[in-house]
């Protein structure tokens, strides 16, 4: 089984399937059975054009390439391809990350047939077209009920009296367009839901973790390479809410400054989705951490003590030159070993990957300062923070 799962690791675990992914990969869209963003690009570009053809049509092309309905364009262009950017970048990493957890030994031979088990579920479903079609009939229901979504923004409601929403193009983006957008974002949540799962079944498998392993996290830092991938949905949640901010600052209906009460909530969410999973394995890193001090510090008194013995006792002299003994590297080895052990992380988040996530989180709302301030202002403001005038 070991070497079935050495042989096929990066093959057997995938979170691409179902019938949209079957369709991408019938129609050519879909490279090399991963690359799933010309799809994604096809898909927003085609409905895009659909919506600018039913305003030429009826002639309201000026009320669509407005500034207050830029969310229209931010969904379609934007934020669906970035969807399908996330789910190829991430796909081959967790791929990875279970081969590694074989090659590494990090799973036990004897808890494999758990692991195969596992991947097999998450494949079922993956490949199901039940969720999907779930997701699609939810979306349409809830754009035929014409139910306003939480966000700010003339895009985000069908309100006949604040936007074109009254006319035919109205009805393409609000019925068609959004229900699409809307399902392809559950289809993701679904994704991300299996990942999760995948997660949960493996932090209940008896895991091999190292104490004094060099990624802090006694084996399981290559966590931190998978979840970096989630960037692609980190800007895509931030892009969405920008660009609803920037529909109503248009319209001088809020000011600028609760910009920062709801970046703070989009981090907030980004933090529950995409590093909540990784507290999963708190508990199995913090019993490794305590019985690795445990053992270390055992057996660093048991060496101390002989190398106390043997170089410092006087009735213990050794004949062994002081010179080019190994005793003193190990010593000192020991105590980096203690130490790694101390500053292990009992989650696998590093400072890098929080950074890396409040600044993609940041992007999409840069542009935003140019409601409050001009572009002559801010190139005045970063030249004296720069310099330090």
């Amino acid at each position: 089984m070991m070497e079935r799962l050495e042989k096929n690791g990066n093959s057997s675990f995938s979170l691409l399937g179902g019938p949209l992914y079957r369709v991408g990969c019938y129609t050519g869209l879909i490279r090399s059975g991963t690359d799933s963003v010309p799809l994604g690009v096809a898909i927003g570009v085609f409905f895009w054009l659909g919506l600018v053809a039913v305003t030429l049509v009826q002639g309201v092309t000026d009320q669509l390439f407005t500034f207050s309905l830029v969310g229209d364009h931010v969904r379609l262009l934007v934020v669906i391809p970035l969807l399908f950017l996330f789910e190829s970048m991430l796909n081959p990493r967790c791929a990875d990350f279970v081969n590694y957890l074989v090659r590494s030994k990090i799973i036990p031979e004897g808890a494999l047939p758990a692991l195969e088990a596992a991947i097999i579920r998450t494949r079922r479903g993956v490949d199901s077209w039940l969720p999907e079609a779930v997701f699609l009939l939810s979306a349409i229901i809830f754009s035929l009920l014409h139910l306003a979504t939480p966000l700010l923004g003339v895009s985000t409601n069908n309100d006949p009296n604040v936007s074109v929403h009254i006319t035919q193009a109205g009805d393409w983006y609000w019925i068609v367009s959004m229900s699409l957008f809307r399902f392809l974002v559950l289809r993701c949540l679904w994704q991300l839901g299996l990942w999760v799962y995948f997660l949960w079944r493996l932090s209940r498998l008896p895991l091999h973790l190292i104490p004094t392993h060099p990624d802090g996290f006694a084996g399981l830092g290559y966590l931190e390479v998978v979840h970096v991938n989630f960037l692609p949905l980190v800007i895509a949640i931030s892009s969405v809410q920008c660009s609803a901010f920037a529909e109503v600052f248009i319209g001088g209906e809020m000011a600028f400054e609760a910009v920062y009460g709801v970046f703070l909530v989009i981090l907030l969410i980004d933090a529950f989705l995409f590093i909540g999973p990784l507290f999963l394995f708190s508990p199995k890193l913090w019993d490794c951490k305590v019985q690795g001090l445990n053992e270390y510090m055992d057996f660093a008194a048991h060496y101390v003590e002989d190398f106390e013995k043997k170089w410092i006792d006087s009735k213990g002299v050794s004949d062994e030159p002081l010179l080019g003994t190994a005793d003193l590297q190990s010593l000192a080895d020991l105590g980096n070993s203690v130490d790694v052990i101390r500053e292990m992380g009992w989650v696998p988040v590093s400072k890098r990957l929080l950074l890396s996530f409040t600044g993609a989180a940041l992007l999409p709302l840069l542009p935003l300062a140019l409601f409050k301030y001009s572009s002559y202002e801010l190139m005045i403001n970063m030249f004296e923070g720069l310099f330090g005038l």
